[in-house]
């Protein structure tokens, strides 16, 4: 791991287009900022876990195990295909 020291207001970059910044330090915390593409994900790492467990519990879903819709209800296909 890399490990860098920083002051409020100072920033690293990763690559040519993620910046962090350092807003604010207090007590334990310290606040940053992350310019990023829209297109780079960024997540706190317990909220990034989460998104990982909960795609390999639904990568484990046989679609036999999706209750159908309630009767009278267009399934989400259905829905899609009526927009269209």
């Amino acid at each position: 791991m890399l490990v860098l020291t920083r002051k409020v207001h100072q920033s690293i970059m990763i690559g040519d287009d993620i910046e962090v910044i350092v807003l604010d330090i207090r007590g334990e915390q310290v606040r940053i900022g992350i310019r990023a593409p829209k297109s780079v994900p960024v997540h706190r790492q317990e909220v990034y876990a989460q998104i990982v467990a909960e795609n390999l519990e639904a990568a484990r879903t046989r679609p036999e195990d999706v209750p159908p819709p309630p009767e009278g209800e267009n399934s989400t296909n259905e829905q899609k295909r009526n927009i269209v």
